[in-house]
């Protein structure tokens, strides 16, 4: 398998573009902040974005179309999907979006602003926004992409396995593109939520510290390009090498005890770059700061991959932005190939005492040729992805 990754941008609240992004973890700068989300009272710290509520998007409204679209509109991703439709049609490019809410804020608006008589008011009757499908059928819309189509929601992994879909469909020449990506934003189901799980920390989320106490949560927005190699007009020396794929369905929220299906994702990915697990230099952990979370992954890591194997959780920088995690974090560890930055775990003070890999708080620089970053899921939904970076 030799896909490249051809652009890709990150929108969080950490940064609203990758450069802002790279500047927050090179200086360490936290995008976490006091929950402020309106009608919610909830103690805690949140990663939101800063200007969504000013992206006006008329019919197509919601909070998540509107960071979908702000995502959209940084770098060169958009004007680069309407070079590759020039090139190929639209039809020959492909779209593969990760979310796990949609656009469910829109959906508790609507049903706080009923009119008089119960009834939805007619600003709010979307059918293509209040829709599972709705980050893949706006994004169609904003980028002219007509060729096949596709929403995956499997909670916390979804947007990383965009990246397994699109590299089977340009390996079966379905498509000559594929732009993937992944959005979630901050709506009170997602607060009170996770907050019902007993999983919401009141303080910054610290992975895989001994006094970790729950997690943080955000909202992000991430794309990329992926086309075969020698498709690829493009190169940001980034290819993807491998993936893996699990539902190990032990517990609706729970992880599997033994992190069966954690494993095997990780092995598969491995198997699938050919690669040793000394090889890896970076793995972007799941880490989300829960107890049960990390101490399963922490263990796994520790027995799979060796000692010089850098690791670090990124979510301290903009909380865990669930359906939008997976390709949120696949992209920080994409780009330490390019930059040699390997982020450190922020918050971490003290390692759990049961665990024993090589985190740390503090940033390290690296000649990084491997990294992996981990996404699992609710449901038992695992995804694993290893990036390579291109030696021309």
């Amino acid at each position: 398998m030799d896909i490249r990754l051809t652009n890709y941008q990150s929108t969080s609240a950490a940064g609203v573009d990758l450069a802002a992004l790279r500047l927050a973890l090179q200086q360490q700068n936290s995008g976490l902040r006091k929950n402020d989300i309106a009608r919610s009272s909830l103690t805690t710290w949140i990663g939101r974005v800063a200007g969504v509520e000013d992206v006006d998007l008329g019919a197509w409204q919601s909070r998540n179309n509107a960071l979908a679209a702000l995502g959209l509109e940084q770098g060169t991703i958009k004007a680069d999907v309407h070079g590759l439709i020039g090139k190929y049609s639209a039809g020959r490019i492909g779209l593969v979006m990760g979310s796990s809410t949609s656009s469910i804020d829109r959906t508790e608006l609507a049903y706080t602003d009923l009119n008089d008589d119960g009834l939805l008011k007619p600003e709010y009757k979307q059918e293509l926004v209040h829709n599972p499908h709705a980050p893949s059928l706006f994004v169609a819309h904003y980028t002219g992409i007509t060729g096949p189509t596709l929403t995956i929601n499997t909670a916390c992994s979804s947007s990383a396995k965009v990246f397994a879909t699109a590299a089977r469909w340009l390996e079966a020449n379905i498509v000559d593109a594929v732009l993937v990506g992944g959005v979630d934003t901050l709506c009170l189901s997602v607060l009170h939520g996770f907050d019902s799980l007993q999983l919401v920390s009141t303080e910054p989320c610290k992975p895989f510290d001994e006094h970790r106490d729950g997690i943080n949560l955000g909202e992000a927005a991430g794309y990329a390009i992926l086309q075969r190699a020698q498709d690829a007009d493009v190169q940001t020396g980034v290819c993807l090498l491998g993936y893996g794929e699990s539902s190990d369905a032990h517990h609706m929220s729970h992880p599997h005890p033994d992190g069966l299906g954690a494993k095997l994702v990780m092995e598969q990915a491995l198997d699938m770059a050919k690669l040793e697990p000394a090889a890896v230099n970076y793995i972007n952990l799941h880490g989300t700061s829960s107890q049960a979370n990390d101490y399963i992954e922490g263990s796994l890591v520790s027995n799979l991959f060796s000692k010089d194997t850098l690791c670090s959780s990124t979510k301290g920088w903009m909380g865990h932005t669930l359906g939008a995690a997976g390709i949120t974090e696949g992209l920080i560890a994409a780009d330490t190939l390019l930059t040699g930055l390997v982020p450190g775990s922020m918050n971490l003070t003290t390692l759990d005492k049961r665990l024993d890999f090589n985190i740390s708080a503090e940033n390290r620089q690296a000649d990084v040729h491997y990294a992996m970053s981990n996404s699992f899921g609710f449901g038992g939904n695992n995804c694993s992805l290893v990036f390579g970076k291109v030696d021309e």
